[in-house]
């Protein structure tokens, strides 16, 4: 079609006329005059609207998708190291959680004790020969060698090197571990001795062995152990929970008898101990020990019926004389 003057008069003229029909029709609303021109127009490109949208709308979606992918890339691994950070905040607040109150049960036997405490975290293993862990606290804390460490739940060991901000402490299950003892209630006196790592990598529930000084004292299953206190309170303090008899063997000669104990502390799962900065003033003796456990309930016997006690059953008549005879006798 060419560009000329009568063309450009009729295209004017046609987009006049369609800006007055849409203002009309717009201000018309529901009772616009065109409503009948408008349903024609639906029902003639309605089809055409639709069919050109169903061909044009996956090619538009794969544009957007090819566009937005950086994106989208940038959002996942956004939302990603959200995630990371919110499971390391729990696992964070779970272990503070699980220290804190560690630590109140640490203050708690320290309390009773009358000890007092420096607490620390253990923070790695020994790797040697010897059962040994590291503590994050050291000579600018005031620990020295030879002082004891404890749990909430009873003996550790006895620190034997001491550097600025860390300190080595040797475990009461090492096999040169050796600790003046008491038995509760009877007070008899022995000495407790590592069994080294070989007792607690075999599953071994019993790492520490207890020898009796005098091989006639009593001792029984079930008997609990407290450190007796060295000269000058070191290493050991007086009255640290040590552990449990849990079986008792004679030796050959008879001059000793030897226990196996149970120690109170998990050795294999160490966290948060203490060092003893200060001793007690008093030797607080089975103070600190934790209550026995209530005994198991003794069953009750069942009396088996007889045929004596049966109610079906006639008891039997004396046979000693009575003064009103029966009749027939």
């Amino acid at each position: 079609m060419k560009d000329t003057r009568r063309t450009r008069v009729v295209l004017g003229a046609l987009l006049v006329v369609a800006l007055a029909m849409i203002t009309i029709d717009y201000r018309g609303g529901g009772d616009s005059p065109l409503r009948g021109l408008r349903g024609v127009g639906a029902a003639v490109f309605g089809p055409v609207e639709r069919a050109s949208a169903s061909v044009v709308r996956p090619v538009g979606n794969s544009f957007d998708a090819i566009t937005d992918a950086p994106g989208e890339r940038r959002r996942a691994d956004r939302l990603v190291r959200q995630n990371q950070r919110l499971r390391e905040q729990l696992r964070s607040s779970r272990l503070d959680q699980d220290r804190s109150a560690q630590l109140r049960r640490l203050l708690g036997t320290a309390g009773m004790g009358g000890y007092k405490i420096h607490a620390a975290q253990v923070i790695s293993a020994g790797q040697g020969f010897e059962d040994t862990v590291t503590i994050d606290v050291g000579s600018r804390s005031g620990i020295k060698p030879d002082m004891t460490v404890m749990s909430a739940d009873g003996l550790v060991g006895r620190v034997t090197r001491v550097g600025p901000a860390t300190a080595t402490v040797l475990l009461a299950t090492d096999q040169t571990s050796s600790i003046g003892s008491r038995l509760e209630q009877s007070k008899e006196i022995g000495i407790t001795q590592g069994r080294g790592r070989r007792g607690l990598g075999r599953g071994s529930a019993t790492p520490l062995r207890f020898q009796l000084l005098d091989a006639a004292a009593p001792i029984k299953v079930g008997q609990r152990i407290v450190t007796l206190g060295s000269q000058g309170q070191r290493p050991y303090v007086p009255g640290v929970p040590i552990g449990v008899v849990e079986r008792i063997e004679r030796s050959t000669s008879g001059l000793t008898r030897t226990a196996y104990i149970r120690p109170f502390v998990r050795f294999t799962s160490l966290d948060v101990v203490a060092v003893v900065v200060a001793p007690p003033r008093t030797d607080p003796r089975d103070a600190v020990l934790p209550p026995k456990p209530p005994p198991p309930p003794t069953p009750t016997p069942t009396a088996t019926p007889s045929a004596s006690k049966s109610p079906t059953a006639k008891p039997r008549r004396s046979k000693s004389p009575s003064t009103n005879p029966t009749r027939g006798e």
